[in-house]
């Protein structure tokens, strides 16, 4: 069982809209601030694009979809799973379940107390907003975790930008809370494969996080 410790964030919730130009939250005072995810696309923008022509708009739409079902049925087990919920796993595929299972023995063993899931933060000296996966004590430290999937294990160097949202959502918890974290765990379900746990400093990616955002706001 997971203990939970309530944070008060002054907000219950943050209205998220899609529009032209990606996702934005509403904040409490009416303003609209981009999300995270959608600064960080800049990033992989020509990527994209070129592997989408590669494989044709109708395969990768459908690659696209299948990874992004995979990805949400997964975090919802793992959330699931540390709100103490009994029937957890109830209604979700054996694939899933699988990836669930994998990392398990990580969530059991290395997180402690938790103090939010799936909650909006923003920040105002970034102008920037996002939805946090968890904040928990991961080996006893006050951290910023991320859930993901990958079909194939990841190599440090290509996933930079899962590192620049986990400090963005370091600095907006801290301007929120008062609370500093500076630790920022990503926790990776791979298929057929070990768990992979990558542990960064929060420091290492604020920089590259507001050369991100410049860059976003000037395209």
């Amino acid at each position: 069982m997971f203990k939970h410790i309530g944070v008060d964030l002054g907000y219950d919730d943050l209205e998220a809209i899609t529009t032209e130009h990606g996702r934005r939250y509403v904040l409490p005072d009416g303003s609209k601030f981009p999300s995270i995810t959608t600064v960080l696309s800049v990033l992989s923008k020509d990527g994209i694009e070129q592997w989408r022509k590669r494989v044709g708009d109708e395969e990768a739409d459908k690659i696209s979809f299948r990874a992004s079902q995979r990805g949400t049925a997964v975090h919802e087990l793992i959330e699931k799973y540390i709100n103490n919920e009994s029937d957890y796993t109830k209604g979700y595929m054996p694939n899933v379940i699988e990836n669930f299972l994998d990392v398990k023995h990580v969530l059991d063993e290395r997180i402690g107390d938790v103090y939010a899931q799936e909650v909006p933060l923003y920040s105002k000296h970034f102008g920037v907003a996002g939805r946090v996966d968890c904040v928990a004590q991961f080996d006893g430290k006050l951290s910023i975790i991320d859930f993901k999937t990958a079909k194939k294990p990841k190599q440090r160097k290509y996933i930079t930008n899962y590192f620049m949202q986990e400090a963005f959502y370091a600095v907006a918890w801290e301007e929120r809370t008062g609370i500093p974290i500076t630790q920022l765990v990503t926790i990776i379900s791979v298929d057929n494969e070990q768990p992979q746990v990558f542990i960064e400093h929060r420091d290492d990616w604020t920089k590259p996080l507001v050369e991100t955002i410049q860059l976003f706001n000037q395209s």
